[in-house]
């Protein structure tokens, strides 16, 4: 008869590590296995043992027992499953940390002894080396089984992790690898029922005498139940028997500690800000994947017990309160959770009961406020692959599709897998597909279908649903363990891509003409597939590319095990039924299609960040296969259908304006075509480069208005990624230049394209350094074409951002100088004569000028006399212009450079004098002067010191002027050349200084000596100057009276705690007024005068009289 339905587990394909659990009945090579055993395997799997004592009246014991000895577990797959991977150990402790590799170390020390298989229920002792100083440790562990499933475990070390511990996984593994080796016992029932009752009685007694401590109590309170007739224990037939196996009724699946699940998601999400934690979570997730692999029906359950403990996570509601979106890592777990739950519901084997019950959770979860909602703008109703492609819609029907598509529903991370519970998979064609490589045409007649169901090569299409939910089907497929199902249904989906691709391209050259008059296009996809929720080209380029790898024989326990990961490697693997097609071609053809789809930009960061990292992805993904001439000819087919694609091509002639740019897609076929086929790689690239929402933002080469930032978010708030973007344009463009290094041709082409399209100075800036640093290699000649263009871009830089001051201008004209001078002094000298165009007054005097003259520059130039005079001779007449300019900023670098040539020397002296009568300030103004007179210019140092003092002016609060030194110095100069000069500086310092301490300073240095004699005071005068006498003595009167005047003002608004210095500051000015012969009584009058005037202030005039009576 038939066994009951029922949900089996199915073993892995066999590998080294496993071994059959008859091993221990060793039969000879060739013997046929006993009739018994194999009736007795099948009964194990399928039949809860209740099940067969119910159906046969007596089971024979030798049938019982080869019944009771296959129902444990063949396979160590499933042991391996449940013992490994339920954290990510950190790096070079995975063996150490892995509870299967533990075990299994365990095992093979002989660590596992005294096992015993009672029935369904098998125990042993573990025995564990302590660490160092510490003794042996003993466990003692129990396992329960059912239909070649481990029920349930116990064991002594209280194991809190996920999965099985390692004492466990030891006495399996020993029960599989040695199975002759274990007592086997039939259920502890069916002995019971062999004894009598004084046997009975001397073995309970025995029983609770051996462990009296533990189940004394219990004991006594069965005895008590059974001894009242009325009991509910007496009214039962039978009794519970631990070892007999799982009833009819009762679940069939693995073991798995729920709790302790939902406790360490709990933790993990807590901690969710660390990396380790994300990391954790996703190895959780594969574990999810793993167990639909083997088709066991704890992946759902595991995936429900997260799930709610990601609902539970009390951030989510702090988030929606706040208005914040949720973290990167945090959403990435999300999609990989909606991801998850589309293969659960898409399962092609499970109950339809099951399938209700997931859909009901879901919806339930679905109406969560918390419940987090996929972002990107994604429909949910996409267009279907079709065998033919719709006509370009016009402006007004593509804002419709979008206002459509902003118009819909709320969708929440579990739509799609809700959308998915309509779906299934009972399509007579699908199925067909599915069953067989060879379906064609001849095997079935298309029967007037609406949809065609075979290409013109008779090979499969699937026709009539959205690209991504297809590729969902495939992904499914592979999660469930189907993987060659997986591999016929791709290839029916890549065969319909290709039909698509044709008949868009037909359509194209029928409005090409329209389109390119037009000059620009409508997207013909308002949603890419890379970076779609589905990921559809990443699940079919991985079904493709797993049935091309090349595996090893023994399969690795811990995927990570080695320190290193092995580099993948792929081998053609021909596709049935289409001769000279491989699936290594195939994935490559599917990841071109994808990354060169024309599509829009979706809305929000996160969805555009995925768009990049999807691409990174598949890139990565690509560069694993080693390419080949047959892979070759794939990319120059690809290229070529990229460049003619049209709108629906993102390497088309014309783009929609906010279409995802092709960098980095471009990037990868640049380098791939380069060795084989450089023009097809340089033509791709070059129209790759465009980035066509910034030609919108700028037409005619309009530079923008904030020429460094190149992150213009502020300007395009939909195009959160913008500077990622122009980024990789960069990089594009940098692989292009060095590439074209020696090949002039292709150079200036790669040059026009980035003058075009990079609007991003700081970016060109880093394209010429590049292009700099690859043209002069220290071991050979420099590539001087590659040098211009560096140069070129520089250029190009320097007036971009001429009107926007940034820390990086000196950077880039120092690199500038360097650059020109790489190429040689003609270019040196155009920078020079046209640095109105490109630097400003400052840059162009202090550094153009000055590092182009400088001596090393000189050095590397190697010039001659003539050529070194006629670079200087520029240099100087850089400068002047420059100080004409800028007077204030340029006047001083500009004589410096001009030291050397006396007419240069005096046009720029001359230019300072016009500026001071122009303007310019006092400080500068001093600052010419000192350096005139370190050059030996007294006169001409005295003249400027004159000037600037006409526009100085000192209040008499200010002895803490920044000018202070500046009139000191003027002033000792002024002494140093002659009584002349002093004379005639004097009425400018009682003009320009009020302040009364400087005046009485002045006053005194110019007494301390006589002033010098002649313009250059070779000699002095016999005796100092008097105070009381001309010149000096308008200055001794101004500044008594400055003393008076700021006496009054500071008295006006004088506070007590100021006293003390007011006092102070009379001491000072008694000094001056002695200096004049009636000081004393002027000084005198003075004091009087503010004791009548001030008289109030009876505190501070108390003062005055003890200090000055």
């Amino acid at each position: 008869m038939d066994p009951p339905a029922a949900k089996r587990s199915r073993g892995c394909p066999a590998g080294p590590e496993e071994r059959d659990a008859g091993a221990g009945a060793v039969r000879c090579r060739g013997r046929p296995e006993a009739l018994l055993d194999l009736s007795a395997k099948r009964v194990a799997e399928s039949w809860a043992f209740e099940q067969v004592e119910e159906r046969f009246s007596r089971v024979p014991e030798p049938v019982q027992k080869r019944i009771v000895f296959w129902s444990f577990p063949r396979s160590e797959r499933e042991i391996c499953m449940y013992s490994s991977l339920g954290y990510q150990p950190p790096e070079g402790e995975h063996d150490a940390r892995v509870p299967f590799t533990r075990g299994l170390h365990l095992l093979q020390s002989g660590a596992v002894d005294r096992v015993l298989q009672v029935g369904f229920h098998l125990s042993g002792n573990v025995r564990e080396p302590g660490g160092p100083g510490e003794p042996e440790r003993l466990y003692h562990v129990s396992i329960s089984f059912d239909r070649c499933k481990i029920t349930s475990v116990s064991c002594g070390c209280d194991n809190r992790d996920l999965f099985y511990c390692a004492h466990v996984v030891a006495l399996s593994l020993h029960r599989i690898r040695h199975a002759h080796q274990v007592e086997l016992r039939l259920p502890i029932s069916e002995t019971l029922s062999q004894m009598n009752r004084d046997q009975l009685q001397k073995f309970v007694q025995y029983l609770i005498s051996a462990h009296h401590t533990e189940v004394l109590p219990t004991a006594q309170r069965l005895a008590d139940e059974i001894l009242l007739l009325g009991s509910e224990i007496n009214l039962v037939h039978g009794a519970p028997d631990p070892t007999a196996g799982a009833g009819i009724e009762d679940a069939n699946c693995w073991h798995l500690d729920e709790e302790q699940i939902q406790e360490q998601v709990k933790q993990l999400l807590s901690n969710g800000g660390y990396y380790g934690a994300s990391q954790q979570l996703r190895s959780m997730f594969c574990k999810v994947r793993e167990m639909l692999r083997m088709r066991d029906s704890n992946g759902a359950r595991m995936l429900i017990l997260m799930t709610e403990q990601f609902l539970q996570d009390p951030r989510l509601a702090l988030w929606r309160q706040q208005g914040a979106g949720m973290t990167d890592k945090c959403r990435q777990l999300w999609d990989e959770l909606g991801a998850l739950w589309v293969c659960v519901i898409l399962s092609p084997h499970c109950k339809p009961e099951e399938r209700t019950s997931w859909l009901q959770l879901l919806s339930k979860w679905d109406k969560l406020d918390v419940c987090p909602l996929e972002e990107g703008n994604y429909s949910f109703d996409g267009p279907s692959l079709q065998p033919t492609a719709a006509l370009i819609p016009g402006p007004e029907e593509e804002e419709e599709e979008v206002m459509a598509m902003a118009a819909g529903s709320r969708h929440t991370v579990f739509g799609r897998a809700l959308q998915a519970g309509s779906l299934h998979w009972s399509d007579d064609h699908l199925q067909r597909i599915l069953a067989s490589d060879s379906y064609s045409p001849t095997l079935t007649g298309n029967g007037g279908s609406d949809k065609p169901s075979f290409d013109p090569q008779g090979r499969p299409l699937w026709l009539g649903e959205p690209f991504p939910t297809t590729c969902a089907r495939v992904d499914t497929l592979r999660a469930h363990g189907y993987p060659r199902q997986a591999l016929r249904l791709a290839s029916a989906i890549v065969n319909t891509l290709r039909l698509q691709q044709r008949h868009q391209l037909q359509i194209y050259k029928q409005q090409k003409k329209e389109l390119l008059q037009k000059g620009s296009t409508c997207i013909t996809n308002m949603e890419g597939w890379v970076g779609h929720p589905l990921d559809p080209i990443g699940c079919l380029c991985r079904a493709l590319l797993e049935a091309c790898r090349l595996e090893e024989e023994t399969l690795a326990i811990y995927p990570d095990s080695g320190p290193e990961k092995r580099k993948v490697a792929y081998q053609h693997v021909p596709v049935p039924g289409s001769p000279g097609e491989s699936y290594l071609a195939m994935a490559l053809e599917v990841a071109l299609l994808g990354l060169g789809q024309q599509r829009a930009l979706p809305d929000g960061l996160y969805a555009q960040d995925k768009v990049v990292r999807n691409e990174e992805q598949l890139l990565a993904l690509l560069e694993e296969v080693e390419l080949d001439e047959r892979l070759v000819q794939v990319l120059r087919k690809q290229a070529g259908q990229l460049l003619e694609g049209g709108p629906f091509s993102g390497f088309g002639e014309v783009l929609f304006r906010e279409s995802v740019p092709m960098h980095t897609c471009a990037r990868y076929l640049f380098t791939a075509l380069l060795p084989h086929d450089p023009d097809l790689a340089y033509r791709l690239a070059l129209r790759a480069m465009r980035l066509p929402v910034l030609e919108t933002a700028f037409p005619a080469g309009e530079p923008p208005s904030n020429p460094l930032d190149s992150i213009m978010s502020n300007r395009f708030p939909r195009w959160f990624i913008l500077g990622h973007l122009e980024t990789r344009q960069c990089e594009l463009a940098s692989a292009m230049l060095t590439a074209a290094k020696g090949d002039p041709k292709w150079l200036h082409a790669v040059l026009g394209s980035i003058q075009q399209n990079i609007h991003s100075p700081a970016l060109l800036f880093k394209l010429a350094q590049d292009a700099c640093k690859t043209a002069t290699p220290a071991s050979a000649p420099p590539d001087t074409t590659l040098l211009g263009i560096a140069l070129e871009l520089g250029l190009q830089v320097m007036r971009m951002t001429l009107n926007t001051m940034t820390w990086r201008r000196r950077e880039m004209v120092r690199w500038l100088v360097s650059c020109a001078t790489e190429i040689g002094p003609q270019a040196l000298m155009n920078i020079m004569q046209n640095w109105y165009s490109l630097f400003t007054p400052v840059e162009a005097a202090t550094i153009v000028a000055v590092t182009g003259t400088t001596h090393a520059t000189l050095l590397r130039l190697q010039l001659d006399a003539a050529r070194r005079e006629e670079l200087w001779a520029c240099a100087r007449t850089l400068a002047l212009q420059c100080a004409m300019k800028d007077p204030q900023n340029c006047a001083l670098p500009a004589l410096t450079l001009c030291e050397k040539n006396q007419a240069a020397f005096e046009a720029a002296y001359q230019i300072v004098l016009d500026a001071a009568a122009g303007g310019l300030g006092h400080a500068h103004l001093f600052t010419v002067a000192r350096y005139m007179e370190h050059r030996g210019l007294p006169l001409r140092a005295y003249k400027l010191a004159t000037l600037a003092l006409a526009q100085l002016s000192i209040a008499f609060n200010q002895d803490s002027h920044p000018a202070v030194n500046d009139v000191l110095w003027a002033c000792s100069l002024s002494h140093s050349l002659g009584r002349h000069e002093l004379s005639a500086i004097v009425p400018l310092i009682i003009r320009s200084i009020h302040c009364a301490p400087m005046l009485s300073d002045i006053l005194r240095r110019w007494t301390l000596s006589a002033p010098g004699l002649g313009p250059l005071g070779a000699r002095r005068a016999a005796k100092p100057l008097g105070a009381d006498r001309a010149p000096l003595c308008q200055l001794l009167d101004a500044a008594v009276a400055a003393y008076i005047t700021t006496s009054h003002s500071r008295l006006t608004h004088i506070s007590p705690r100021h006293y003390s210095d007011f006092i102070e500051f009379l001491g000072k000015a008694r000094e001056t007024f002695l200096l004049a012969p009636d000081g004393h009584l002027q000084f005198a009058q003075f004091l009087e005068n503010l004791k009548q005037t001030y008289k109030g202030k009876k505190k501070l005039m108390l003062l005055v009289r003890e200090r000055f009576g």
